[in-house]
């Protein structure tokens, strides 16, 4: 591979990321203290990669997946990535005092998701907190069986009690006519 070849892979790269980075950018990461989020479903780990970004040194990423070994390590120092093989959907995960869980292109393929959220509760500390990355469609296709629009999504999360779900980022999608949105939904206990 030539060097300009290398450089341009590396630039493609830097690009999802900080695109990731700035879908799942919330207020939430604020906050100075450190925190244990899982990414449910994190395939190469673009978005657990994003999220170590965002998170202050000493925090900790469950990454889970049930092909982990896709999994690419993530760059930020001092983040502590724990790798679980596992499918979200239908294993049992032990991981507890959670402070959020990141579903990002992956909530499309559950579908009992009022399950998934009622069951994910033992996963939390105080607070549920979800930043949820989707498609603003619900029309399935074969790489997206069960979607769920931003509007669907809200209905979903109030129907269980969730008191605020807003859309942080939205931006058009390379793949298909509906755009990617990215999504903050809050439990208050």
């Amino acid at each position: 591979m030539r060097y300009a070849d290398w450089n341009n892979i590396r630039s493609f790269v830097q690009m999802q990321l900080e695109q990731a980075i700035k879908l799942i950018e919330s207020p939430m990461f604020s906050n100075t203290s450190r925190m244990d989020w899982a990414d449910l479903g994190c395939g190469e780990g673009l978005f657990t990669n994003a999220l170590s970004n965002l998170l202050v040194p000493g925090s900790t990423i469950y990454s889970v997946d049930k092909n982990i070994q896709k999994f690419k390590e993530a760059q930020a120092e001092g983040i502590i990535i724990k790798k679980i093989e596992a499918d979200f959907t239908t294993d049992p995960i032990n991981i507890t005092n959670l402070e959020g869980i990141l579903m990002a292109n992956s909530l499309h393929f559950v579908l009992d998701k009022k399950g998934l959220i009622k069951n994910s509760r033992l996963y939390f500390k105080h607070e549920e907190n979800f930043l949820i990355v989707e498609y603003d469609s619900d029309i399935p296709n074969p790489w997206v069986p069960y979607p769920i629009s931003f509007q669907s999504l809200e209905e979903l999360y109030g129907s269980l009690g969730y008191q605020s779900i807003k859309k942080i980022y939205e931006q058009p999608s390379r793949y298909n006519q509906a755009n990617i949105y990215s999504a903050e939904v809050k439990r208050y206990l």
